[in-house]
C-alpha cells in the first residue's frame, strides 16, 4: 500500500481558521489549547467520579449490546468503568452510515486511543451519535458510487416537515426501496448484506447507524454512545441547567469571542444571535425539536410558547431528555459524561471549538484539546493506473476543472511535431513583441500602453491556436476525455472532496472489511494534512 501526504492547504475551500489551526505548531491561542501535533493530552484526561463512571458504563454496555456490540467492545466499556480515559469523536446519524469522513474520523479515534494506551495511558474510542440533531435533510439521502455513475439515493419519511430529531424517526417499510437502490450500485457484497441487517423498516436512523458504525469496527472495539435518552440527559443535568441558569452570560461570551475571530481574520462556524441561547426544546404535544430563545429577564420562548426560567427548570428536573444542547454546547454535555481526554473532528467542528472554548473556561476550567480526523482520498488500482499514464497526483485533480486538465493532457499528447511548431510559434511571437512593445513605449508611453494592449490579443491568440491543438488531439484520442471523467468521478465527484461526496458503504463494498484497518493504521499523527491513499 503506498501513501502521499499533502498539506491542508491543497484542498480548495478550507476555512480559513482551520487552515490557520493545521498549520500551527504553536496553540492558536485563545482558541485551541493543543495543536494537531500535541501528545500532552494523552496524560490530561477529564476528571470524572466513580459514580459517574459507573453510571456512564452500565448505560454504555446496555446500549451496545443492543446495537450487537462485539467483545472488544464491551471490553472497552470495562476499561472506561475502571479509569480508561476517552478519546471520543462523533456524527449526525445519516441514511447508510453517511459519507466516508464519518470511517475516517471513527478510525482516528481508534488509532489515537491506541497510542495513548501504548504510551501508557489507557483509553478508549467512543463515537457520539449525534442523534437529537433535528435537520433531516442532511440525512435522508446518501450518494454511491458504481463503475459509470455516483447516484444520490433518498428515503421518503413521513412527517418530513416537522423538526423531530432524526435519531428518534423510525425508518419504515419505505426503506426496502431505498436498499434495493443502493443494491443496484454496490452489487452483491459484505457491505450490502450488512446495510440490509442494520437498516430495517422497525429500527431508527440512531439504532441503524449505531449497528452500522459498530460493525464496522467490531475488531476495534468502537465503543458507540447515544445520549439522547432521559438517562443520559439526567445525567448530564448540570450542564444543561447552568445554559438556563447563566445564559445572558454565555451568551456575552460568545458574541464577544465572535468579535475576536473577525478581529483576526476569522468567521464565526456558528452563528450567536443577541437573544440565542445554547439549547433547544422538545415540544410537548408535537415532539418538534425548537430553538430555546431568551426574550427577556427570565422570559423564554420555543415556538409559538413562552417559559419561565422556573418552568424549564422544572422541566428540566422532571423530563431532562426534552432540554438538548446545540453545536455550541454538546461538547460540553459530551465531556461532563465522558472522561474525554481529545475530541476528533472535521474542519468544521474545529471551527466550532474556538467558540466552545470560552463555554468550556465558564463552566468547566479545562479546555478538552481537538485533534484533526483522518483526511484522505481512497486511490483504487484504476484510478493509480490513470494518473501514472497521464503523470498525475492528486493536487492537479483539486487545482482544476475536468475540461481544463483534459485539454492539458491533450497538449501533452500531441505529436512531437505539432508541439514543436506551436513552441516555436509562441517563443518567435512572445520575442518579437517583446521587442516591439519596449521600442514602441520608447517612443511614447501612451503608445506603448496601446501596444501592451494589442500584443495582449495577439498572445490570446496564440494561446488560442494551442487549444485549438489540444482540442483537435482530445477528438482524435477520445478515450483521454473519458479517463479523466472517471478519475474525477471517482476521486473528486463533482469537484467535491470524495470523503465528503460518496457514501462509506461504497468503499466498504470495494475495499472489503480490511478497509477499517487500512483506515486504522494510516490515522496516525505524522500526516495532519490530506493523504492520498493507494488500494
Amino acid at each position: 500500500m503506498q501513501t502521499e501526504c499533502f498539506p491542508s492547504s491543497i484542498v480548495p475551500g478550507q476555512n480559513k481558521l482551520f487552515t490557520a489551526y493545521a498549520a500551527s505548531h504553536e496553540p492558536l491561542s485563545p482558541f485551541y489549547s493543543e495543536t494537531p501535533w500535541s501528545q500532552q493530552w494523552m496524560s490530561q484526561a477529564a476528571t470524572t467520579s466513580s459514580a459517574q463512571r459507573e453510571a456512564v458504563a452500565t448505560l454504555l454496555a446496555e446500549q451496545n449490546r443492543s446495537f450487537g456490540a462485539s467483545e472488544k467492545v464491551l471490553s472497552n466499556i470495562e476499561q472506561l468503568r475502571s479509569g480508561a480515559g476517552a478519546v471520543v469523536t462523533g456524527q449526525q446519524v445519516t441514511l447508510f452510515g453517511g459519507p466516508l469522513y464519518t470511517l475516517l474520523k471513527a478510525a482516528t479515534a481508534i488509532r489515537k486511543a491506541a497510542d495513548a494506551t501504548a504510551a501508557g495511558h489507557p483509553h478508549v474510542p467512543i463515537f457520539w451519535l449525534a442523534s437529537e440533531d433535528h435537520d433531516l435533510a442532511e440525512a435522508d439521502h446518501l450518494s454511491l458510487t458504481s463503475k459509470h455513475e455516483v447516484r444520490t439515493i433518498h428515503l421518503e419519511t413521513a412527517d418530513a416537515a416537522l423538526r423531530l430529531p432524526v435519531g428518534g424517526r423510525q425508518l419504515g417499510p419505505q426503506i426496502r426501496a431505498t436498499l434495493d437502490q443502493a443494491a443496484e450500485l454496490l452489487g452483491p457484497s459484505p457491505a450490502l448484506d450488512l446495510l440490509e441487517r442494520c437498516y430495517t423498516p422497525e429500527a431508527t436512523f440512531s439504532q441503524a447507524f449505531a449497528r452500522f458504525i459498530s460493525a464496522v469496527f467490531a475488531d476495534q472495539g468502537l465503543i458507540v454512545i447515544d445520549a439522547s435518552t432521559r438517562d443520559f440527559h439526567a445525567l448530564g443535568q448540570p450542564v444543561l441547567r447552568h445554559a438556563i441558569e447563566h445564559a445572558v452570560e454565555l451568551n456575552a461570551a460568545l458574541l464577544e469571542r465572535n468579535q475576536l475571530l473577525a478581529s483576526r481574520g476569522f468567521d464565526a462556524q456558528v452563528m450567536v444571535k443577541p437573544q440565542g441561547s445554547l439549547l433547544f426544546l422538545l415540544d410537548e404535544e408535537t415532539g418538534e425539536r425548537l430553538s430555546l430563545k431568551l426574550r427577556g429577564d427570565n422570559i423564554w420562548s420555543a415556538g409559538k410558547k413562552t417559559y419561565s426560567t422556573a418552568e424549564l427548570l422544572a422541566i428540566l428536573a422532571a423530563e431532562p431528555h426534552r432540554l438538548s444542547p446545540n453545536a455550541l454546547l454538546r461538547p460540553l454535555f459530551q465531556d461532563w459524561l465522558l472522561p474525554t481526554s481529545a475530541y476528533i473532528g472535521g474542519p468544521a467542528e474545529i471551527a466550532y471549538f474556538a467558540q466552545s472554548a470560552v463555554l468550556y473556561e465558564r463552566l468547566s476550567g479545562r479546555i478538552t484539546p481537538v485533534l484533526p480526523r483522518l483526511s484522505a482520498t481512497l486511490i483504487d488500482a484504476q484510478s493509480a493506473a490513470v494518473m501514472q499514464r497521464y503523470g498525475l497526483s492528486l493536487p492537479d485533480l483539486f487545482a482544476a476543472p475536468p475540461a481544463e486538465l483534459a485539454q492539458r493532457i491533450g497538449a501533452r499528447s500531441m505529436p512531437v511535431e505539432g508541439k514543436r511548431k506551436l513552441a516555436a510559434a509562441g517563443n518567435a511571437l512572445d520575442e518579437e513583441l517583446q521587442s516591439l512593445t519596449a521600442w514602441m513605449h520608447a517612443l511614447d508611453e501612451g503608445l506603448g500602453r496601446s501596444a501592451n494592449v494589442a500584443a495582449s490579443k495577439m498572445r490570446y491568440q496564440m494561446n488560442r491556436l494551442r487549444r485549438l491543438a489540444a482540442n483537435h488531439q482530445l477528438e482524435r484520442d477520445a478515450s483521454i476525455r473519458r479517463h479523466i471523467d472517471a478519475l474525477y468521478r471517482s476521486l473528486y465527484p463533482g469537484e467535491h472532496l470524495q470523503e465528503r461526496a460518496i457514501g462509506a458503504v461504497s468503499f466498504l463494498a470495494q475495499f472489503g472489511d480490511g478497509l477499517a484497518g487500512v483506515l486504522v493504521e494510516n490515522a496516525a499523527q505524522e500526516c495532519p494534512g490530506h493523504r492520498a491513499i493507494f488500494l
